[in-house]
């Protein structure tokens, strides 16, 4: 039933445009109204965070507002839809973050492919994950983690915030690695599942870090790693998951991109401002808050990145055997 509901969703974003669709717009004098900014995810949560911080920057510098729209469900895929189903005139986007390159190998039916139906326009930053228990769970380091789990195996149960998310696919990846046998419990958002794991109904997360960070700082639950290869300079004193499992590695990516076909001048005027944006200190401390760091890239080089990640977690989602559909 869920299958066919998603389907149907899909399908009538699909169909709805073929009657919406117009030629694409000339880029003289873009931006000349609002431009909506579609995400994945919910309010309030990390990527809401800093598409609305972004947002706003862009409203003021470019004189029109950029209006951010949560289209939460199916690890972002139904945001991903609503955006490529656009007209090519640069004034619908999509928020790019690590759940649309794994969802391209995780989902074997979506309507679209996303490297062929998209183009790259400008990355925003770069941010690690964080791996935190339950205050309750014996574990103390990554390695007591570990020993745990292949001492009770199929008894641990890690949240997500949604199949295909990052969240979801660093404690795979994890799972790959370790040879740690644990149980996947998706939330609709971590803000959600976090009453669960301080109450150890659920024993852990791989969040990103803002939420993450404010639990642990909070007492809530403890923290034992970042995904990133090396510590992540907000968080030194956290260890680098990769220091107990060498070769660990899971860095988040948040971006923009439109519908194939939006006009070369468009990506162009938006990867500029997005830059200018990233050079500004007041912008770049509130992104700091969020506990990423700016990671302004050209079109060509965002587009890369995004098709690297692809291929990655294609290779973890085959050889983990982990599908949605």
């Amino acid at each position: 039933m869920l299958r066919i509901l998603r389907n149907s969703i899909f399908g009538l974003v699909f169909i709805s445009t073929l009657f919406s669709a117009a030629p694409p717009a000339s880029a003289a004098g873009y931006p000349d109204r609002p431009v909506h900014w579609i995400i994945g995810f919910s309010a309030g949560g990390p990527v809401d965070i800093v598409a609305r911080i972004m947002a706003q920057w862009l409203s003021d510098r470019l004189g029109q507002q950029f209006i951010v729209e949560n289209r939460t469900g199916s690890g972002g895929n139904i945001a991903a839809a609503a955006a490529i189903s656009s007209p090519a005139d640069g004034y619908t986007l999509l928020f790019v973050a690590p759940n649309n390159a794994i969802s391209t190998s995780l989902y074997k039916k979506l309507p679209f492919d996303f490297l062929r139906d998209t183009v790259p326009v400008a990355s925003i930053m770069q941010l690690t994950n964080m791996l935190v228990v339950a205050n309750a769970f014996p574990a103390k380091t990554v390695q007591e983690f570990i020993d745990y789990c292949k001492a009770n195996p199929g008894k641990i149960s890690f949240a997500s915030s949604g199949n295909g998310t990052s969240v979801h696919m660093s404690a795979e990846l994890f799972k790959v690695m370790t040879k740690c046998d644990m149980v996947h419990v998706p939330y609709r958002g971590s803000a959600i599942a976090f009453p669960d794991i301080i109450s150890n109904k659920v024993q852990l997360i791989f969040d990103n870090l803002p939420s993450a960070l404010e639990q642990a700082k909070g007492g809530n639950v403890r923290a034992l790693g970042v995904t990133s290869p090396q510590r992540w300079p907000i968080v030194p004193d956290v260890p680098a998951i990769a220091e107990t499992v060498p070769g660990f590695e899971s860095i988040g990516f948040y971006g923009i991109s439109a519908p194939k076909g939006t006009p070369p001048e468009v990506v162009e005027i938006l990867n500029k401002a997005v830059g200018e944006a990233l050079k500004d200190p007041k912008l770049v401390a509130r992104l700091a808050e969020t506990g990423g760091i700016p990671k302004p890239m050209t079109p060509a080089e965002f587009g890369k990145l995004v098709a690297d990640e692809t291929e990655k977690w294609k290779k973890v989602v085959e050889y983990a055997g982990v599908s949605v559909d």
